[in-house]
């Protein structure tokens, strides 16, 4: 058995795990402030981060043109423009927030230890504070299954996103199936991979606002087919935080630990495969695209040299 191998299993970071950011807060909102008599309006299409609109009601109480009459009963209240501004105003703030959009994200991840390997993560509101969750993982490297790019290893699963904080903070559980060889070693031929060779629960947690991120992953994936004969079981987890520089740019330090915890096969041993530290940076687009880029040292006991890692994401 190749340690290299054993080791598709971190991947799943769909982690995705660049875990793109928090898209689709919702359309813009409307504030009155009572104390200033003013309202604040953002922009269709702007961000919270954006320039606001102020419009000052004790100015606008007396304008220039003539206000419209409409009609009660058998009399007339003159309504200015002001006025209806500030009620409908009014009546958004009463109202609640508009729901979250569905969204989709794929990434193309590549790095040094795991090959090529593309991901996607769908999101779907149920509630004001939760996303269903529907993640795939599509591994191309023939090494992590019986070659010849045939039986490939493909991982799909289903969770939830809980929003807090204001939706800065998402925390994010899911359970996947894998199917092919790397866990459960193959059919007793050795002819192709298995249906449900394996299981995956995992946890992502991220945390954004406007000058920190951080992203938590962990994830054990188990043999369910041959486990007790030649199954390897893994735990994959990683850490990063970086600094805001902008709403385009950020960087911090990354740190990321792969372990086979239990090896089925006769005398086989649970190892650590690999400590990953180093910096990464991160572009991103208002659209939803990013790019983030990592590279470091293996630092643990079967130091295997330098690694580096490359996703490009998007988000419809």
């Amino acid at each position: 058995m190749k340690v290299r191998f054993a080791g598709a299993a971190s991947a799943l970071t769909l982690g995705c795990a660049l875990a793109a950011p928090a898209f689709a807060q919702g359309p813009s909102t409307a504030a009155v402030d009572a104390a200033a008599s003013t309202i604040v309006v953002t922009a269709a299409g702007q961000t919270a981060q954006d320039e606001t609109t102020a419009f000052d009601l004790n100015l606008a109480a007396a304008p220039a043109t003539a206000s419209l009459a409409a009609g009660v009963g058998t009399g007339e209240v003159p309504v200015t423009s002001a006025a209806m501004v500030a009620a409908a105003a009014a009546s958004a703030a009463q109202g609640t927030a508009p729901a979250r959009e569905e969204s989709y994200t794929v990434v193309l991840n590549q790095d040094s230890f795991f090959g090529f390997y593309p991901t996607f993560n769908a999101l779907i509101p149920v509630s004001d504070n939760m996303d269903l969750s529907v993640y795939g993982i599509m591994w191309t490297t023939d090494a992590f299954g019986t070659g010849l790019g045939s039986d490939l290893w493909t991982e799909f699963g289903i969770g939830v996103n809980f929003y807090a904080m204001n939706g800065n903070l998402t925390i994010k559980p899911q359970v996947g199936i894998t199917n092919g060889a790397l866990l459960s070693g193959g059919t007793d031929d050795g002819d192709g991979g298995n249906f449900f060779d394996g299981i995956v629960p995992s946890l992502t947690v991220n945390y954004s606002d406007d000058s920190f991120e951080l992203e938590y992953y962990g994830g054990y994936y188990a043999a369910v087919r041959n486990r007790n004969e030649r199954g390897l079981d893994f735990l994959h987890t990683w850490i990063n935080a970086g600094a805001k520089f902008s709403r385009n740019f950020s960087a911090g330090g990354h740190y990321e630990v792969l372990s086979l915890t239990r090896n089925g096969a006769p005398g086989g041993e649970a190892v650590n495969i690999y400590h990953w530290v180093g910096p990464y940076v991160q572009f991103k687009l208002a659209n939803g695209f990013f790019t983030r880029f990592t590279g470091g040292f293996d630092v643990g006991d079967g130091n295997s040299g330098d690694f580096y890692k490359m996703a490009v994401g998007m988000t419809f």
